[in-house]
């Protein structure tokens, strides 16, 4: 305004009556694309509802800013302009705006036409986001590596110790390590929050290994999985990087469920030979673990009874057996320490001892084991998981690097149909790991979208009062998938759960610049311009401010690109945000004169 020769308090004046109420209803309707974040029952929502609190706080502040502080600081600092006697069109009647001028006149005389290839590139984008990989959340790029050493069942703690000392210290000779904690017989402490805890078991060893950097990381990573290869043949091991995002074991997975637990585990055996042939998988496990061999004893209730032999002293004998029973207390200083009566550590590891068990019978006397007990060898599930009370068994695997789990599960999916259809009644294959948490952060945040499409309406029916106006402006919205989809394929980002953040804030940004346009077109109106010309001309008035805001939106993102965690939704708000821009001094005139079917006069023309 000062360029078109308004003294400087009718020009900061202006900037606040203007502009700061359709830049508030702009700004509260693209933190209504954040809103499913900040309401979204999940463990996904509960990881990234700070982005739509800081979100919130950053836009209310940042318009106070804008409609106080910048028309006052511009107050103070700017000069009126030398030239100010001549007209105000003058300022837009310069080569670029002219030629600016006829594009958008031509735009809006070949509304269809715009229309119909607007209507094509967002065909295009819904293609092309369909083939950009999906991915939950990514990796983290911290520098640790985990190791797991998984013994076969039944492993002593000691035989565990011995397998965890060996890798310590072959990965001692290491440079790029800096040093290495072991657990053993449980996993790592919750030292980074996402960190899935391990259960407790004897052959389990978990062992957090330090590296230099993350370059680093990735060649331990590669001489650990050579380690295991070579020198660790009877060990079942992992070597993984910590996650971003919900706590996940294991990236990709499928549960089998059934009332007999033989007949789930057979299945089982039939699902992780199809995960095991795809390429894209590796360390194919399942979370029952091998079997173990075990004793069981079985029970001759006669001959117990006829040799005054009850369950209770049964037990207790074996108790006294194995993991002792206290019989007196030794009192030190202040201190009472138990004195605890079992047999010696050569007989309890010894099986041939166990049918010479003495139990004592009702009369007093002892007879052994073997008089009334048979034992059988067995093998037994070492773990046994249940879901919705039926037993449960998980097959498991991570992906190979450069693979994205949920488009290997896409993949791996119809291969199991067959073996699905097959599924005796009352037993079911159920999709795990990633692919399954995605779609549970989807449903949370997609079942907030009705109210996100009730309070923009309501925004933009207090601003533009036309309920015409109002469905013109919300279905622009959707314009962002097209930059998004083809941004992402582009740079090569995954399609993840914060992408999706970023392509549902799209949807705010871009209606907020369809506000300020259409608000422009309205105020023009009212100041005597034909309709016609009120679109070209307040197209051309606005088609700066829209730029700036735009370009002041996707440099900001270009930090954040190369962020591992928001890098997709910056690359996805960069893109949308440029074509929705270009589109909005486009594409909107054009829908605007087709909507309301606006035909060029006389005085247009001219």
């Amino acid at each position: 305004k000062l360029e078109e020769g308004w003294d400087r308090m009718r020009a900061a004046t202006y900037a606040y009556s203007a502009t700061a109420f359709p830049m508030l209803t702009g700004t509260l309707i693209t933190i209504a694309g954040f809103l499913p974040v900040g309401l979204a029952q999940s463990s996904a929502g509960e990881y990234t509802v700070a982005i739509f609190q800081v979100v919130g706080i950053s836009l209310i502040l940042s318009w106070i800013g804008a409609v106080v502080f910048t028309p006052y600081l511009g107050f103070l600092i700017l000069k009126v302009h030398a030239n100010g006697d001549q007209a105000a069109h003058d300022l837009f009647d310069t080569p670029f705006y002219n030629r600016l001028r006829r594009w958008v006149d031509a735009c809006v005389a070949h509304r269809k036409k715009v229309i119909i290839a607007t209507l094509a590139l967002f065909g295009l984008g819904v293609v092309a986001l369909a083939h950009v990989p999906e991915q939950f959340f990514p990796l983290s790029n911290r520098p640790e590596v985990i190791v797991d050493l998984w013994l076969p069942e039944g492993s002593s703690f000691e035989q565990t110790e011995a397998a965890a000392k060996r890798m310590e210290a072959l990965l001692a000779e290491d440079e790029d390590v800096e040093h290495v904690a072991s657990y053993i017989g449980s996993g790592t402490p919750r030292f980074f929050m996402l960190i899935v805890q391990q259960l407790a078991n004897t052959n389990l060893a978990e062992l957090v290994v330090m590296t230099q950097d993350n370059v680093a990381r990735e060649r331990v990573m590669q001489r650990v999985r050579q380690i295991l290869a070579t020198d660790f043949p009877a060990v079942r091991g992992r070597v993984k990087r910590l996650n971003v995002g919900p706590p996940m074991d294991y990236p990709l997975a499928f549960r089998v469920l059934g009332e007999n637990p033989n007949i789930v585990r057979g299945i089982a055996d039939r699902v992780a030979e199809i995960v095991r042939e795809h390429p894209g998988t590796v360390d194919v496990n399942d979370d029952w673990h091998e079997r173990m061999p075990s004793f069981r004893l079985v029970l001759d209730q006669d001959k117990a009874r006829a040799l005054g032999v009850s369950t209770a002293s049964l037990s207790q004998a074996l108790q006294a057996h194995y993991t002792g029973i206290p019989v007196g207390q030794l009192r030190e200083q202040d201190k009472l320490i138990d004195i605890v009566w079992r047999a010696s550590p050569e007989l309890r590891t010894a099986a041939d001892e166990l049918p010479d068990v003495a139990v004592c019978t009702a009369n007093g006397k002892s007879v052994s084991l073997s008089q009334f007990v048979k034992f059988e060898t067995v093998f037994e599930d070492g773990v046994r998981w249940r879901r919705n009370r039926f037993p449960a068994i998980s097959v498991r695997a991570d992906v190979a690097d450069g693979k994205m789990a949920p488009d290997v599960a896409a993949e791996i999916i119809p291969k199991l149909k067959p073996i699905q259809d097959s599924l005796p009644a009352g037993y079911f294959i159920e999709t795990g790991g990633s692919k399954e948490d995605a779609v549970t952060a989807q449903k949370s945040i997609l079942i907030w979208i009705p109210l996100v499409l009730i309070v923009t309406l309501i925004l933009l029916m207090m601003q533009l009062q036309n309920l015409s106006r109002t469905f013109m402006v919300f279905s622009t919205a959707p314009l962002g998938v097209i930059g998004a989809a083809f941004a992402l394929l582009l740079f090569r980002a995954p399609f993840g759960f914060v992408a999706l953040l970023g392509i549902l804030a799209l949807a705010g940004m871009i209606m907020r610049n369809s506000v300020i346009l259409v608000d422009q077109i309205e105020q023009d109106e009212k100041s005597g311009l034909a309709t016609w010309s009120a679109i070209v001309e307040s197209t051309v008035r606005r088609f700066r401010p829209i730029m700036l805001t735009a370009a002041a939106a996707i440099l900001a993102m270009i930090p954040l690109s190369r962020n591992d965690f928001f890098g997709p939704q910056a690359i996805a708000i960069m893109g949308g945000l440029t074509v929705a821009t270009v589109l909005t001094v486009f594409f909107l005139p054009a829908l605007y004169a087709a909507w309301f079917r606006v035909e060029r006069r006389q005085s247009d023309a001219s």
